[in-house]
């Protein structure tokens, strides 16, 4: 169990977080900038001194060990790779640190390159790699130790979209080899679903929600969370009562909205996203939005809207 409870003061913004995280899982601090994600992640890996609380993990008490003793790995945003050393040495750095035998040593780097797909650049310099084998090497050198925690700060942040997907599902993989507890730093709610067990959301340097990422995404703690995990149709206790919904504030969870039958709406704007469409409808004087596959409609098109009430969350 990764236990925590840390705070850290700046002039302007605190950070207050009590968390605990079962071991050899992956979960995710997600959160927009500035919530304290970052800040969080190098306090549990001892590169900031808290002004208050400690870090356990598997009942150890990490607070007073320098970062080299914890037994974590760190993969920053920018990879940190050191410039003058190869791919091969890249890896091996913290076990010829942690004076490894040589054969196990060998034996180990060998295999998360082989793992990573590396092999080919193992005497390359990083500055002769692309984005993506950089963080690949990134990844390597971090768990090459075994350590029991991993930290990963925005892994795939700095990637192009095509490159981005590509190795998130590559990390998800890895993650869940290694059986490593990790804890990824993301402000992307579809990143942080597909790659943790777990989902910590955070908000100005505190933890509003915690959860499995379908209950998060299904029953949002409030508004706020809500909006930021993408949710687009939430009702006013007005809008809900022309709907036919009680008299509060609701989320209409996907697919709370089906076309074809029942009271006629407008399609006031189309998106068009490639594999599926997003439309905003005027229905009974309330904006709500539906998302599929192409239904074949228009801007200025009438199609009739049903709604599902039991897909209508009461929300704070």
């Amino acid at each position: 169990m990764l236990e925590l409870k840390l705070q850290k003061r700046y002039p302007g913004f605190a950070l207050e977080v009590s968390l605990a995280l079962p071991e050899g899982e992956t979960a995710a601090l997600l959160g927009p900038s500035g919530s304290g994600k970052s800040t969080l992640l190098k306090l549990i890996a001892g590169l900031l001194p808290p002004d208050g609380g400690w870090v356990r993990l598997g009942g150890m008490d990490l607070t007073p060990l320098p970062p080299e003793r914890r037994g974590v790995g760190f993969v920053f945003q920018d990879y940190a790779l050191f410039p003058h050393l190869t791919v091969w040495d890249n890896v091996a750095f913290g076990l010829v640190e942690a004076r490894w035998p040589r054969e196990a040593l060998r034996a180990r780097v060998e295999e998360l390159l082989e793992r990573t797909g590396l092999q080919a650049h193992a005497h390359k310099k990083p500055q002769a790699l692309s984005g993506g084998e950089q963080q690949r090497v990134a990844l390597a050198r971090a768990l090459a130790p075994r350590p029991r925690l991993l930290l990963l700060d925005e892994p795939l942040g700095a990637l192009d979209l095509r490159l981005k997907e590509e190795l998130l599902f590559f990390l998800r993989r890895l993650l869940k080899e290694e059986r490593t507890t990790a804890l990824v730093v993301t402000h992307d709610q579809e990143e942080a679903f597909l790659l943790a067990q777990r989902v910590v959301v955070m908000r100005e340097g505190k933890v509003v929600q915690t959860g499995r990422p379908e209950a998060v995404w299904t029953r949002p703690k409030d508004a706020w969370v809500a909006r930021f995990l993408g949710h687009k149709n939430l009702l006013s206790p007005e809008e809900s009562a022309r709907l036919g919904l009680p008299q509060r504030a609701h989320l209409l969870l996907p697919g709370a909205l089906d076309l074809g039958t029942g009271e006629e709406g407008v399609v006031e704007e189309r998106l068009f996203f490639g594999a599926r469409v997003g439309l905003w409808l005027s229905w009974r004087g309330v904006r709500l939005y539906w998302e599929g596959a192409e239904p074949g409609l228009e801007e200025g098109d009438r199609v009739g809207v049903r709604l599902d009430p039991a897909l209508a969350i009461p929300i704070d």
